[in-house]
């Protein structure tokens, strides 16, 4: 008898402990759950960055281009100046904004009819352009990639080259221009990621031309001219589409006024 006792509470121990491990385990799902719900809920958000170093004297202009037929294309060697603005030096405060920077230090972006920049850190731009008609534009830029938008920062031109009827862009016409952000991002970079773009002949207002930015389908309507930072976003890719819009949120006619782009963000 006593051994059926024992036999009867062993199995009645058995069971309760069964049945908790049963019930934990159900808890930690519906956590892990409730998690992975969260995570997916997480939403895009779009700031407007803090302020950086100004450097409302620079000038950026260009000395001279020298273009070269070869057996690909041709080869353009653009020369610039650069006034009241080192390139390769780190822009103040760069190591604690919390974004990419480049340890090149500060740079020019290099833009051939708003393709993805390249990045010189030099006044010379060696570049290979099939024949055809082009708009060039080149802005100095900080060394976590912000444009400096200062007045005479930047410089923008019609580039025909080879044999070819001459097809200019309007150059006084709004054009808006994408810069950042470009490529993959992996590890800490990926948390916040910075939205830069350039704008020529049009200012930006609540009541005026505004630039809406469409980020894996999330809308946002930006109405001044600043760099924002990106929070939220999942790993993998991430599409950016910008249009410059007018009041009326009508796109503005122009060549480069609707971009779209895909990042890449990395564990």
């Amino acid at each position: 008898m006593k051994t059926n006792k024992l036999g009867l509470l062993s199995i009645f121990m058995i069971t309760l402990m069964a049945f908790s491990c049963t019930s934990t385990n159900k808890g930690e799902g519906s956590q892990d759950e409730a998690s992975e719900a969260m995570e997916e809920k997480v939403a895009i958000t779009l700031t407007k960055a803090p302020p950086s170093p100004e450097f409302p004297d620079a000038q950026l202009t260009k000395a001279g281009i020298i273009t070269t037929p070869t057996d690909t294309g041709y080869s353009v060697l653009y020369s610039f100046d650069v006034q009241n603005f080192e390139l390769g030096a780190q822009t103040e405060n760069a190591a604690t904004r919390g974004i990419a920077n480049s340890g090149k230090g500060q740079h020019i972006h290099y833009i051939v009819n708003n393709g993805p920049y390249a990045a010189h850190y030099m006044p010379g731009i060696n570049d290979v352009l099939d024949e055809g008609n082009y708009v060039v534009l080149a802005f100095l830029s900080r060394s976590y990639h912000e444009s400096v938008k200062s007045e005479r920062a930047y410089y923008v031109e019609n580039l025909s080259i080879g044999a070819v009827e001459s097809n200019e862009a309007d150059l006084s016409a709004p054009h808006l221009f994408y810069s950042r952000p470009k490529g993959t991002y992996s590890g800490p970079d990926t948390e916040k990621l910075m939205l830069d773009f350039y704008l020529l002949n049009t200012t930006l207002s609540p009541d005026g031309n505004k630039v809406r930015a469409t980020i894996n389908g999330n809308e946002f309507m930006i109405d001044e001219w600043a760099p924002y930072y990106i929070e939220g976003l999942p790993k993998g890719e991430v599409s950016i589409k910008l249009e410059l819009l007018d009041n009326q949120e009508n796109l503005i006619p122009g060549a480069f006024n609707s971009v779209e782009r895909t990042v890449t963000l990395e564990e």
